[in-house]
C-alpha cells in the first residue's frame, strides 16, 4: 500500500499549519462511557486528568494568540474539575470567538453535573453532542444500554435553556459516525433525518449534523481487528482518498493540548503519542506553531476519505 504522504506529495499540497484559529484541549480520558469506537480509549478506569497549572498554561497560549475558538473535549470534558473554572476565565478574554464543549450528553444527567447545561448557556458556550444514531438500538450498540434515553432527556433540557432554537444563538450541533467499517453518508441526508426523527418522536431540535468517519486507532482498530474487517476497512479509506480535502484538513489551523500540556496536530496523533512540537503549552506561542509541517501518518486516510472528515464536519461540501 502506498504511503499517505507519497499521495499527499502527488496532489502537490503539502500538510503545513497555516494558522492556529481554534486550540482544541484535551481535559483527559476519563469518561462515563467506554465507547466502542473510542481513538483515545476513555473510560471511567481512565485517571488521566488536566491540572490546574495546565489549565492556566492553556489560558496563557490563549491570550496570545490572537483571536481563536477554544473547543473542550475529552474523554467527557463534564469529568475534569476545572472545567468551569477554565469556561468562566476564557469568557473573559475578547480574543475568545468561540467556546466548544464536546459532550456525550449522557455525563449531564450524573450527579453534581446537572447544573452545568445552565452554566454553559450562561457562559455563552456551544454544545457539539455525539449522538451516533437517532434510533436507540444503534446508540446502545456504540455507547451502551440506557445512554440513548439519558440523551434524550439533556437533549429537551438544552432546547429548554435556548439551545438549538436559533432565539438565542445558542449553537447545538449533533455528531455521528458510523456504527461499522464504512464511511459515513452524506452529512445534509443525514441531518435531515436525524432532525425529522427527532423532532417527530421527542420534539428535539438541533442546529447542525456533524459526520466524523471512525479512525483506525484505539478500541475501533481492535474491533476491527477483531471481527477480520481492518485491511478492508484501510483499502476503503484508501480507496476513497479525495485530494480536495487536503486544503480543508483541521491541522492546518488547529492546535490540540492533553492532559499535559503536550502540543499535538490533531486529537488522532495525540492518541497515537506524535506530537507537533517538543515541550508543552507552557513554553510555547500560537506564533511559534504557524508553518510547521504537520505530522501525517496512515490514520490520515480517515480525515481525507470521501466528503473529508474533521471535528467539525465533512470537509468536501461537493463530495
Amino acid at each position: 500500500m502506498r504511503s499517505f504522504r507519497e499521495y499527499v506529495a502527488d496532489a502537490s499540497q503539502p500538510l503545513r499549519r497555516d494558522a492556529v484559529d481554534i486550540l482544541q484541549v484535551n481535559l483527559g480520558y476519563v469518561c462515563n462511557l467506554r465507547c466502542n469506537h473510542c481513538h483515545l480509549e476513555a473510560g471511567p478506569d481512565r485517571q488521566e486528568a488536566m491540572d490546574r497549572a495546565v489549565v492556566d498554561d492553556c489560558l496563557r497560549f490563549v491570550q496570545g494568540a490572537g483571536t481563536i475558538d477554544v473547543d473542550i473535549t475529552g474523554g467527557a470534558p463534564e469529568a475534569n474539575s476545572h472545567l468551569t473554572y477554565f469556561i468562566a476565565e476564557l469568557r473573559r478574554l475578547k480574543a475568545v470567538k468561540r467556546i466548544i464543549v464536546r459532550s456525550n450528553l449522557a455525563i449531564l444527567e450524573e450527579a453534581g453535573k446537572e447544573h452545568l447545561p445552565a452554566f454553559f448557556a450562561a457562559h455563552g458556550v456551544d454544545i457539539v453532542s455525539s449522538m451516533p444514531c437517532y434510533m436507540e438500538s444503534n446508540v446502545a450498540a456504540q455507547r451502551g444500554a440506557g445512554v440513548y434515553k439519558k440523551n434524550i432527556s439533556v437533549l429537551k433540557k438544552l432546547n429548554a435553556l435556548g439551545y438549538g432554537t436559533g432565539r438565542t444563538g445558542l449553537k447545538l450541533q449533533l455528531v455521528y459516525n458510523p456504527g461499522g467499517a464504512f464511511l459515513p453518508g452524506p452529512q445534509a441526508e443525514l441531518e435531515a433525518a436525524y432532525k425529522e426523527n427527532l423532532a417527530n418522536d421527542f420534539g428535539i431540535v438541533f442546529d447542525d449534523l456533524l459526520t466524523i468517519a471512525n479512525m483506525p486507532i484505539g478500541r475501533f482498530r481492535a474491533d476491527l481487528a477483531a471481527k477480520g474487517e481492518l485491511a478492508g476497512y484501510q483499502d476503503l479509506l484508501v480507496g476513497s482518498f479525495n485530494a480536495r480535502n487536503l486544503a480543508n484538513v483541521m491541522c492546518r489551523s488547529q492546535i490540540s493540548v492533553d492532559w499535559q500540556g503536550r502540543l499535538f496536530d490533531c486529537d488522532f496523533n495525540q492518541a497515537l503519542g506524535v506530537p507537533a512540537v517538543a515541550g508543552t503549552i507552557g513554553g510555547v506561542g500560537a506564533k511559534d506553531l504557524v508553518g510547521l509541517p504537520v505530522k501525517v501518518g496512515d490514520h490520515c486516510f480517515a480525515c481525507t476519505a470521501g466528503a473529508g472528515s474533521s471535528c467539525r464536519g465533512s470537509l468536501d461540501k461537493c463530495g
